[in-house]
């Protein structure tokens, strides 16, 4: 039987910033509609992982392989294409604040919109129904036309999300999307996020402080520490000596 092409592949990658190493010698593949959360404390080099994920960071050393093409050998054209597959939920939203929503929102078509269509949609809002469809689906449709700093953080994080899923992704990155919000409205949004993995087999990969939400939502666990694979594995496999040892002093 003929296994999948991982929709992300790390060979040997290293990351630096200024000779220090944020990421050490990372080997990974992840498939097509797996579910998997980073794991470790602030510093561990997760943020790093999904922006390499997504092409904003490229490696000091080694290879990073998204859709089956090596990201460092690409122009800025074939980078933006491959890009267009990869939703990113950020941890501080990237959303403009005075902007109604629907025009957050439509920010995810911007990969496919031409520049002219992209002022034009500012001025007179287009594709609406593809906007409500998607703050349907987070549970927010009744908030379309309001202004976006009018909502609460949770809301916003839907916005967000809704951003993401107008784009269509093949994968959604999701950078700590719950490290600003209080515990209720943190599991309303991971609920939120499993569903809609769930539902529409896109591939999933969330970063996480926090190891209850990852033993709770995920299935696969990555372990960072100091920069490096601690552990990868089925979450009924990690034990509680490995997440001890992850988040020791």
């Amino acid at each position: 039987m003929t296994l999948p092409v991982p929709i992300f592949e790390l060979k040997n990658v290293t990351k630096q910033f200024s000779n220090l190493p944020s990421l050490i010698d990372i080997n990974l593949e992840i498939y097509p509609g797996e579910c998997v959360a980073l794991v470790g404390s602030s510093g561990a080099g997760k943020s790093t992982l999904l922006s390499l994920l997504n092409g904003t960071l490229q490696p000091t050393q080694g290879e990073v392989w998204v859709l089956g093409r090596n990201l460092t050998r690409l122009n800025s054209q074939q980078m933006r294409q491959v890009q267009r597959h990869i939703g990113t939920i950020y941890q501080q939203f990237h959303l403009v604040d005075n902007l109604q929503v629907i025009h957050n929102v439509n920010a995810g078509h911007l990969g496919r919109w031409s520049f002219l269509k992209a002022v034009v949609s500012l001025l007179y809002p287009i594709e609406v129904e593809t906007a409500a469809k998607a703050l349907r689906q987070v549970g927010i449709v009744e908030k379309l036309y309001e202004r976006t700093d009018s909502l609460s953080g949770g809301q916003q994080q839907r916005v967000a999300i809704a951003r993401t899923l107008v784009q269509n992704p093949i994968a959604i990155l999701a950078d700590e999307p719950i490290s600003n919000l209080d515990p209720e409205r943190s599991r309303e949004i991971m609920n939120l996020l499993r569903q809609l993995s769930q539902e529409s087999g896109k591939t999933l990969v969330t970063s996480l402080h926090a190891w209850e939400y990852a033993r709770s939502y995920f299935h696969r666990i990555i372990g960072l520490r100091d920069g490096r694979v601690l552990f990868d594995a089925p979450v009924d496999e990690v034990s509680s000596v490995m997440v001890e040892n992850l988040y020791r002093i």
